[in-house]
């Protein structure tokens, strides 16, 4: 019973973490910032691949199609 009391008044105690922005130092100079760049580079290299991707299959289906023959006329 007492485990139960104090997991419900820890968890109705809980409050959310605030940061102000004199943090944002103390962030960049942890190396955080290095990897969010890392994270980002990684985004755009696969927005990049899937683009080339889908360019290419789109490609090959062009090519792949049958010719239109309504223009023999």
């Amino acid at each position: 019973m007492k485990t139960i009391f104090l997991s419900v008044s820890a968890l109705f105690a809980a409050t959310a973490a605030q940061a102000h922005p004199g943090h944002w130092a103390e962030v960049a100079g942890h190396g955080h910032w290095l990897g969010a760049a890392a994270i980002g580079g990684a985004i755009a290299i696969g927005l990049w691949a899937g683009l080339k991707g889908r360019k290419a299959k789109d490609e090959a289906e062009a090519d792949d199609a049958p010719a239109d023959d309504s223009q023999e006329a």
